[in-house]
């Protein structure tokens, strides 16, 4: 290779590391996978590789505008795979504090109680939110990105904020969302029914995502008896030797779980003023490498 090849060749990626970060925050929300997003991210970065960069006159516009596109479509096909998913799907959690990648100049859309809600959306409708609410993009931007008009554009976004609205609770403070998880987790150990009530909204929802390689449940978990009825039925053995550390995950506090120090889960929980109205448990190893844990082919989960 000449060296003004190479010289070209730095000058791309110099161009692509500085983006790179915002190209990842929208492929993880639109995605919800951290590994998806890396995979796409790099089909990007090939593709900027081969393309005619003197033609391009906003690198940034370009590099975001085919890290949507190909989100859209791969959000098209996790839908149809998440409907085949073994039991319940859930967001693989990302720590948000230790990622410079998630690149966004605001939070939104990164709350796992959020991203599984953005799941409802068509792809172009979440492309669409995610643009304006976490990246702040211009409407005219956001509809050249997808393909749409302007008017088209501010309408997809419109019906997510309403649709998101209609479904979801104030959410709590992040220290009261953090006190409400270790409440949790200290009255789960116990296997304390009374406790967990009163934990809970009245309508909570208990998610486990095992991936099909951990023993998970395999349906949602609803209201606040029969959740705590259910947590407290697999206390004895689920906690023998677990060890729980706090970490940042997705804004908020989760909890991870090991046990003779491998990580095997993660719990979040997502909090309203009316107390907790959302628990995830992950057990799926392949969504928690990220806080170090390993892929058996079998783990012990709950359910």
């Amino acid at each position: 290779m000449s060296e003004t090849a190479n010289a070209d060749l730095d000058q791309a990626s110099a161009v692509f590391n500085e983006v790179r970060p915002r190209l990842f925050g929208i492929a993880y929300r639109m995605l919800g996978s951290a590994q998806d997003a890396e995979d796409l991210v790099q089909e990007v970065w090939l593709r900027w590789q081969t393309c005619d960069r003197a033609a391009v006159l906003n690198p940034g516009a370009y590099l975001a505008t085919a890290t949507t596109r190909l989100a859209i479509n791969a959000g098209r096909s996790a839908k149809t795979r998440h409907e085949y998913y073994p039991g319940q799907w859930l967001p693989e959690p990302v720590d948000t504090t230790a990622d410079p990648q998630l690149g966004a100049e605001q939070d939104s859309a990164l709350e796992l109680a959020v991203l599984l809600l953005l799941e409802k959306l068509t792809p172009t409708q979440r492309a669409a939110y995610v643009l304006r609410e976490a990246f702040g993009y211009p409407y005219p931007l956001i509809a050249e990105i997808i393909q749409a008009t302007e008017t088209s554009a501010r309408q997809l976004v419109s019906r997510a904020r309403r649709q998101l609205a209609e479904e979801r609770r104030t959410p709590a403070t992040v220290p009261e969302q953090r006190r409400l998880l270790t409440a949790f987790v200290a009255a789960a150990r116990e296997g304390d029914l009374l406790a967990l009530e009163e934990l809970f909204a009245a309508d909570v929802v208990s998610y486990s995502d095992g991936g099909g390689v951990a023993r998970a449940a395999r349906v949602p978990v609803r209201t606040a008896r029969t959740v705590a009825k259910f947590v407290r039925a697999f206390h004895t053995r689920f906690w023998v030797g677990v060890e729980v550390e706090w970490v940042p995950a997705n804004g908020h506090t989760g909890a991870v779980l090991r046990r003779d120090g491998e990580v095997f889960a993660m719990i979040t929980v997502t909090a309203s003023a009316e107390g907790i109205h959302e628990i995830h448990w992950m057990l799926n190893p392949g969504k928690l490498t990220g806080y170090g844990a390993v892929r058996p082919s079998v783990v012990d989960g709950h359910g």
